[in-house]
């Protein structure tokens, strides 16, 4: 699913035969579905507007967030260690210090 960089390859914006896009789709359809419930409950629905489902040149299901602004990927992120807290809360820790200077370093600016 990835590139030689590690960057998730290109969508797919022209169609080649017997690549499974339709199944790739539906699972991102889902998963995008899922976060979208969870964001919504959070009350942060307004900060993704641009959540949708894609699928890659093979095929492979993406989840894309959109453009979101600096605030909203630092609160994903802490919300994202919140969760790793639960299972493992001293290596997570040092993680929220750092999200937490990066969401005043970004204020700030």
């Amino acid at each position: 699913m990835t590139d030689r960089r590690g960057v998730v390859a290109k969508r797919a914006e022209n169609l080649m035969p017997g690549v499974p896009y339709v199944r790739g789709w539906a699972q991102a359809r889902r998963s995008a579905g899922v976060l979208a419930a969870q964001l919504t409950a959070l009350g942060l629905e307004p900060d993704f507007p641009g959540l949708t489902a894609d699928v890659n040149v093979s095929g492979e299901g993406l989840v894309r967030l959109g453009n979101v602004r600096p605030e909203a990927a630092v609160m994903l992120a802490e919300l994202i260690l919140s969760g790793l807290a639960a299972q493992a809360p001293t290596q997570v820790e040092t993680m929220m210090r750092e999200a937490g200077n990066a969401r005043r370093d970004s204020s700030a600016a």
